[in-house]
């Protein structure tokens, strides 16, 4: 059975998500977190999207992206192929880093994006990794690479 296409149009917003493999962590340091950040922004650059919030987690990430053009696809294959090639040159590994395709989900701006972008930068505090959102954070590190 074929894959359903991806809908995609201009000014869309989506809620973004990808997993690691057999839900293994995609980042694994520092270092790993600084290079996905660096192709996300250069992704946005390249693509002219606009990033309304992200969260980095251990297995996966999540991203609130708006594409001002019809290009979701293009960039996620950027961003995800890309960060992939960085992670496994870096850690000596070969492979799929992700578990299967990115999930993007069609989201309405004016009725739901506070509430999701809410949802997305909380996740560390749900998930127990931190007791307050800010805590350990530069102010650089809150913002988003956007245009």
């Amino acid at each position: 059975m074929a894959r359903p296409l991806r809908i995609e149009f201009e000014g869309a917003l989506y809620h973004v998500t990808s997993r690691g493999n057999a839900r293994q962590p995609i980042f694994l340091n520092d270092k790993d977190r600084n290079d996905f950040l660096n192709t996300l922004a250069e992704v946005v650059e390249r693509f002219h999207w606009l990033c309304h919030a992200y969260c980095l987690m251990d297995n996966h990430y999540h991203l609130i992206i708006e594409t001002p053009e019809a290009n979701l696809s293009k960039g996620m294959r950027q961003l995800n192929g890309v960060y992939t090639q960085i992670f496994n040159r870096r850690h000596g590994r070969v492979g799929h880093l992700f578990q299967g395709r990115y999930k993007a989900i069609l989201v309405e701006k004016e009725s739901y994006l506070p509430e999701l972008a809410r949802y997305v930068v909380l996740n560390p505090v749900r998930a127990g990794l931190v007791s307050c959102l800010f805590q350990g954070l530069e102010m650089e590190q809150l913002s988003c690479h956007g245009r």
